[in-house]
Order: structure tokens, then sequence, then C-alpha cells
């Protein structure tokens, strides 16, 4: 009887090697070199529509593309702006129903209909510790909410005689209504307030 030849290619040593009885068959060193790496495509986001070639039977076309990035920059435009103000506004007493009442009516686009504005109105007076306490407080929300319009006014000047007891103030506007307000910083933990819960 012939000795078993294990580098024979046959379906007995190929079930010997699949059960692990033989060693596997070793592969010849005359390898095929590796292609060339492909160059570098540009991604979409680098390509003008001008650069693609659609065939006519691709599932996209250049109408679907075309309304696809309108909509995309119609996304980013009602997303500019929502973030229109991100600041508080100095008004007047001549200002307050232009920039409150009516700001507050403004529909701003990506809304739902009817919804208006949030303006927020801060009466205020430098004299007194609770305002200085709260001004760079608004200052940060009015960052950190830039859809809602932020205006601070000198208290008195806004409502004559206004006591200096109720300083600060925050007024609460939505479609030309008042929706809340806050008479000084007693409910939001005096001096020690804060834009953080605790």
């Amino acid at each position: 009887m012939a000795p078993i030849n294990y580098d024979e290619d046959t379906e007995f040593n190929d079930a010997l090697r699949r059960h692990g009885i033989i060693p596997p068959k070793e592969s010849s060193n005359s390898r095929s070199p590796s292609p060339p790496p492909a160059p570098p495509s540009p991604t979409l986001s680098e390509l003008d529509l001008d650069d693609l070639s659609l065939a006519k039977d691709d599932a996209t076309s250049r109408a679907d593309l075309e309304r696809a990035l309108d909509e995309r920059r119609q996304r980013e435009r009602d997303a500019l702006d929502k973030r229109r103000f991100g600041r508080v506004y100095n008004i007047g007493k001549r200002e307050y129903t232009r920039e409150v009442t009516e700001a507050s009516n403004e529909e701003l686009p990506g809304e739902p209909e009817g919804w208006g504005t949030g303006v927020v109105c801060v009466l205020f007076k430098d004299t007194v510790p609770e305002s200085k306490k709260l001004m760079p407080l608004i200052n940060e929300l009015a960052s950190l909410y830039p859809s809602s319009k932020f205006v601070s006014i000198v208290s008195d000047h806004c409502i004559e005689n206004y006591p200096d007891k109720n300083v600060p103030t925050l007024l609460v506007y939505r479609k030309g209504q008042l929706m809340g307000q806050i008479v000084g910083l007693g409910s939001m933990n005096g001096m020690n307030a804060t834009l953080r819960g605790g």
C-alpha cells in the first residue's frame, strides 16, 4: 500500500483538514501582487450637483437631489432664524409695546403656528443689589435660549414710582399676553440665585 501524501488536493485530505486530523495545507508563496489602492473619492459634501453624473435610470434623479438640497437649506435658514436673539436688549418706555407686546406675537419659522415668540422683560435698577445679582444670569439665559427675546428696562422708567422692593421683576409674554411674572429674587433663592437647580 502506498503512503498517503497529505499535500495532495483530494476530498479525503480536505475532510481530514476540516476535522483537524492533518494540518492545513501550506499555501504557495507565489502570491499575486496586491492591487494598487484606489484614489480617495470625494465625499458628497465636497461635490457640486454638476459634478455628479446621474444616469437616466438612477433611482435618485437630479430633481430629487435639488429638492432635498432645497429642504436642507430651508431647515438651516429656519434654525438660524430661531437663533436670532441671543442677548439682552435694553429698551426705553417708548419701545416697550413694540419690543415686548408686539414682538411676542411674531411667529418663528419652524414653530407651531400661533405659538408666537417668548419675550422676557426684566425691570431692573442698577442701585438695587438683587438687580446686580440677576442681570448676569439673565445675560446667560439669553445666550442659552436664543429663540426667546430678552429685554431689560429701568423699573421706574417703565412704571412710574415702581417700588425698589419689587426689583428685579421678570415679565414673561407670549402672543401679546402676560404669561407669568416673578417679583424679586425671593422665589429664586434670593442672593444665592443661580441657573442651576439646588
